[in-house]
């Protein structure tokens, strides 16, 4: 069952960055942005870059790689909103001095078929 885990301290993130970190099977990125954090899956679904290197500004952050622009709170493909294609976000809390994030179990794998 899935449950928030603690990826690293208040202030280690700086403001107007982002860093990634391994939660639950998945890389997440991380950001702090306005002094709240935010996390999206850390790879662009364009080419799989980091998103967590990109630069970060006005709520979005830049693929290092193609410039494609996401939003940080809830990984919109800025550059064409009305598209499916998205970043996965994932719900963030502050516990004390901890920044903790929430990322859902994987599905479960489907057997692979018997060969005949």
């Amino acid at each position: 069952m899935s449950e928030f885990v603690t990826v690293a301290k208040v202030g280690e993130i700086p403001e107007g960055e982002g860093r990634n970190y391994p939660v639950n099977g998945r890389m997440v990125a991380i950001f702090c942005v306005d002094g709240k954090y935010s996390a999206i899956n850390d790879s662009c679904p364009h080419m799989g870059a980091s998103l967590a290197a990109g630069y970060v500004e006005d709520g979005a952050v830049l693929c290092p790689w193609h410039a494609w622009r996401f939003c940080v709170k809830d990984g919109t493909w800025l550059d064409s909103p009305k598209s499916p294609l998205k970043c996965d976000s994932y719900e963030v809390r502050v516990e004390g001095h901890d920044i903790q994030v929430l990322v859902p179990d994987p599905p479960p794998r489907k057997p692979e078929p018997e060969s005949p």
